[in-house]
Formats: C-alpha cells, sequence, structure tokens
C-alpha cells in the first residue's frame, strides 16, 4: 500500500474529496480567526488510568466498513491467532483527563522457544491506512515473529479509530462521476464541508501527526515495552520521525522504508509526486515495449501520446464501465496511478490501458476503487477523509483556487499525465476550520538509537532524495541511510539486499553501514 493512499499528501485523490469545512464543531478553543485550533504541541502528564490500563486481547473479528471491509483475519502458519484490542488515549494531549477516543489495536504473539525483544509497532503510512486490516496480510513481517509480538493500529481518525466521515457513499459516488475545474472543486468543497462537521468535528483538531506519535508512546507503556520498536512506511516514516523527536530516549530498533522529505512543504511535495509518478510512467512504457505481446504500445512515445489521448478523450467523454457508472478523466488517472507502486503491477497497467482504448473503463474504474477505497458493494472506507484531516492539521497552508492556477504551468511541465491534477490536490485544506500546526515536521533526535531509514531510486510517491534528507535532519549517529536501486514505493521484503540488511537490525541487533547501496 502507499501514498496515494500511503502518501503524506495524497493530492490526486484529494482533488475528488477535498474538504473544506464552513461550519465548527463543539468543544475545542477558536483562534482570532474563529478557526479551531489543533492540539497545542505541549502536553500533560498523563493520568494512571491510561498509562496502567490493560489492554483487553480478543480474537479478531472481520474489519469493519471504515477499515476496508473483507474477511476476519486467518491463524498464521504456526497455528497463532490475531488478536484484537482498543486503547484508550487523549483526545487532547494538552486535556489529558478530559475526553477519550478507543483506538483499535491488533496483534500476533510472538513465536514460541525464540528470543522475544519485545513488540514491533507497524505504521502502514497514508495518513489513513488502517494498520488493523493490513498488518494481516504483510507477510513479509511474519519472519519478524522470532522476536517480536507484531503490532498495528488504526491512528486516529482512521478506521476504528474515532475514524473521520464525511459524505456518504452515494455521495462520493457522484462526486467522482464528474470532473472540475479548480472553481468547481473549491464550491464542490462548500457542499461536503457541513456533512464533514456534522460527522466528525469534535475529533478534527486533534488527530495530526503529533497527537498521533504521543499515542504511540502511550502504547509502548501499555504493552509493557521500554523501547519503541518501530516500523513505518511512507507517512509512518514521518509518524516515526515525529515520534523520534519527542521521546529521543524510548527509540528502539527503527526501521523508515519509502521515506516522506520532512524538509518539503506541501507545494514541494506535491510537484515531487507528479515528478515522480511521470518517472514510474516512463519507466513502465520503457519496459512495457521490451516484452513483446503483451504491451499495447511500439514505443514510449507511441506509449506517451496514445495515453494522452486517452485522456482528452476521456475528459470529453467518460467511458462506460459494465456497474453503469462512467470512468472520468480523474477516475482515469487515478486508476494509472494505483499501478505506480510496484513493478510487479505493470502488467496490469498494460491491460487496463489497452482496455480503455477498446472503449471499457471496468479495470481502471476497478483500480480507482480500490485505491480510494472503495469496496464491491459501493462503501467507502475512511482513508480519503482521514488523510485530508490529518494533512489539514499538519500544516498551516490554506490556498486558494487563483494560487493554484498560478501553480499549473510548473506542475503541467513536471508531467504531462499528473500534473493537473496533484495540483488541484493543494485545495485540499482551502477553508479548512482547524488551524494547522506547522509547515514542515520537526524530526531532529539527538540521543535517539540508530534509524534505518531506505529510500528507492524508482519511488514515485516519496522520491529518494527525501531518505536523504531524513537521515541528515535525525541527526548524525542517529539517521543510517540505505539506498535501493529499484522500482516502486517500499523495499522491505520485495528487495533481497534491503529485506537482508532490515532483518538483521531488526532482530540482531546489526546495523547496516551509513550510505549502503543495494542493487
Amino acid at each position: 500500500m502507499s501514498r496515494f493512499p500511503t502518501l503524506r499528501t495524497t493530492s490526486l485523490l484529494c482533488a475528488s474529496l477535498l474538504l473544506t469545512l464552513g461550519a465548527t464543531a463543539c468543544g475545542p478553543d477558536k483562534d482570532a480567526t474563529g478557526r479551531l485550533n489543533s492540539s497545542p504541541a505541549g502536553a500533560a502528564a498523563l493520568p494512571a488510568s491510561l498509562a496502567s490500563q490493560k489492554l483487553n486481547w480478543q480474537p479478531c473479528t472481520a474489519p469493519s466498513t471504515a477499515q476496508g471491509g473483507g474477511a476476519a483475519p486467518g491463524k498464521l502458519p504456526d497455528g497463532t491467532a490475531w488478536e484484537c484490542a482498543t486503547m484508550k488515549a487523549p483526545l487532547d494531549y494538552a486535556k489529558p483527563a478530559g475526553d477519550t477516543i478507543d483506538l483499535a489495536m491488533i496483534r500476533a504473539r510472538a513465536e514460541g522457544g525464540g528470543k522475544r525483544t519485545g513488540s514491533l509497532v507497524f505504521n502502514f503510512g497514508g495518513p489513513g491506512a488502517s494498520g488493523v486490516a493490513t498488518l494481516p496480510g504483510f507477510a513479509p513481517a511474519r519472519t519478524l515473529r522470532s522476536h517480536y509480538d507484531l503490532v498495528s493500529f488504526d491512528p486516529r481518525g482512521v478506521g476504528n479509530s474515532a475514524g473521520v466521515r464525511c459524505l456518504s457513499d452515494k455521495e462520493i459516488d457522484a462526486q467522482r462521476a464528474e470532473d472540475h475545474d479548480l472553481a468547481g472543486t473549491a464550491e464542490q468543497n462548500k457542499r461536503t464541508a457541513a456533512a464533514c462537521a456534522k460527522h466528525s468535528g469534535k475529533v478534527l483538531p486533534h488527530v495530526g501527526t503529533e497527537s498521533a506519535a504521543r499515542d504511540m508512546d502511550l502504547m509502548r507503556q501499555v504493552l509493557g515495552d521500554a523501547k519503541l520498536n518501530y516500523f513505518g512506511m511512507s507517512y509512518g516514516t514521518e509518524l516515526g520521525g515525529v515520534y523520534a523527536h519527542l521521546f529521543p530516549k524510548h527509540v528502539g530498533r527503527t526501521v523508515l522504508d519509502a521515506v516522506v522529505d520532512p524538509t518539503q512543504n506541501a507545494v514541494q511535495e506535491s510537484l515531487g509526486q507528479a515528478k515522480g509518478f511521470q518517472l514510474a510512467l516512463d519507466n513502465y512504457l520503457a519496459h512495457c515495449v521490451k516484452t513483446p505481446g503483451t504491451c499495447p504500445y511500439r514505443s514510449p512515445e507511441d506509449g506517451r501520446r496514445r495515453i494522452a489521448g486517452l485522456l482528452a478523450k476521456t475528459a470529453k467523454q467518460p467511458l462506460p464501465t459494465k456497474s453503469g457508472r462512467k470512468l472520468t478523466k480523474e477516475q482515469a488517472i487515478i486508476g494509472i496511478v494505483a499501478t505506480l507502486y510496484s513493478k510487479e503491477a505493470w502488467p496490469a497497467l498494460s491491460v487496463s490501458l489497452a482496455q480503455a482504448e477498446q472503449g471499457s473503463g471496468d479495470n481502471l474504474m476497478m483500480l480507482a476503487d480500490g485505491y480510494i477505497g472503495r469496496d464491491d458493494k459501493g462503501h467507502y472506507n475512511t482513508m480519503q477523509s482521514a488523510n485530508t484531516a490529518v494533512n489539514c492539521a499538519d500544516t498551516k497552508q490554506r490556498r486558494t483556487p487563483k494560487e493554484v492556477q498560478a501553480r499549473l504551468p510548473e506542475f503541467r511541465k513536471a508531467s504531462p499525465v499528473f500534473g493537473e491534477l496533484t495540483a488541484t490536490g493543494l485545495l485540499g485544506c482551502h477553508g479548512w476550520p482547524v488551524t494547522g500546526t506547522r509547515d514542515t515536521p520537526e524530526v531532529s533526535a539527538p540521543g535517539a538509537a540508530p534509524i534505518v531509514v531506505i529510500g528507492n531510486a524508482g519511488d514515485p510517491a516519496t522520491p529518494v532524495a527525501g531518505a536523504r534528507k531524513m537521515a541528515e535532519k535525525l541527526g548524525k549517529g542517529v539517521g543510517v541511510l540505505l539506498t535501493v536501486k529499484g522500482e516502486g514505493h517500499g523495499t522491505y521484503g520485495v528487495n533481497p539486499c534491503a529485506t537482508k540488511a532490515v532483518n538483521g537490525h531488526l532482530l540482531d541487533g546489526k546495523v547496516p553501514a551509513d550510505g549502503t547501496v543495494c542493487s
């Protein structure tokens, strides 16, 4: 999974689900503009009732619609069952004795007979991904059960952890059925505002990354660990960096894979993603034409020309699907994006583009649905609404259609396919009623244990330069950079060299040499 849902800024997707809340909710204080304040930077000591709570682990039931649905997780190969529980956390860490929220958690106990190091907590990114629904399917982690209880959670605002809800399923479908210009997107956002404030207004000021990092330290205490052992992917790397900054002495064995650049603001990050996805598409085309019989294109130039033509045609006349829904240009682009996170998905892109050229939008719509979080029954999870809420809690920037219009030329230059829609995503926090906390995250962590930071040269969502910046900002002796010369978003369980290095660090405490390169 990854950033576009597992993106730090899911710019393309936010274009279709932007939320501009005009109404305010009860509870939090307001600033001088009348907007709600997000959780303050300070945090008071936690009451014993929270710090010493005992979790009631029970067999997991099937994931809820908010988490993405599906079947209950099956047992692991050795017969171990997945267990689920809820942990209480303060709604507002500045008022820890006040209201609480329930955070959904999942774990698989360590294998018997091994040396148990403790718990290993995973965050799979987004922001907005349900860890409860994702961890059981993340097969590479099973090797780590020789030393750890595998643990994940739905971060606040996600899934079953006070998941942010705004529109009904039918309302989201209706929004996705039309493409909009900047003015139309802004107007669409206004119609979304009342519903989001009505359903989730109380939690909106408290879903930022700093609050989620404090949740993880509470989780560490409740799980009985002296240090937090952590594996963060995509946005989860930013969460891990913020945790290290807040709690450097509590950092245990930590890996950050597919790393968000902590030095970039939303515009820089979105522009980097536009370039990254264009690079991934170009790499796909270069690979595609070398596989005769399965590739619909004669050359990369032929592919770029025909994809542009397909999107232009779809903008004028959306493609039909068997469901009766229409594939718009925006949904076609999102379907393409969904296949660029992994080289293994490239064959599906070939099939889907060929089908679309023949007049059917079924495959691209299916890919876009999965990416956005729509199941085959037409229900949506909280991925996109949570993504917007967390992003807007984390940034002070509130851009207008006029400001975005001025940026369009550089985005179109960065990517003829993805640039315009990525730029439109910059409207994601326009009119948002919660005042954001910062422009870029603080991740400096002097005194923390070494943190392995992994970047992949062909990563479309979190370009490899972000890993270098994260390692640098964590500090000398803390950030340990490992670079992979490969394709895709994330390396663990995909690249053998990186996987070996991660296992060595997490299982044996062997820190790879800073600057290691895996081919």
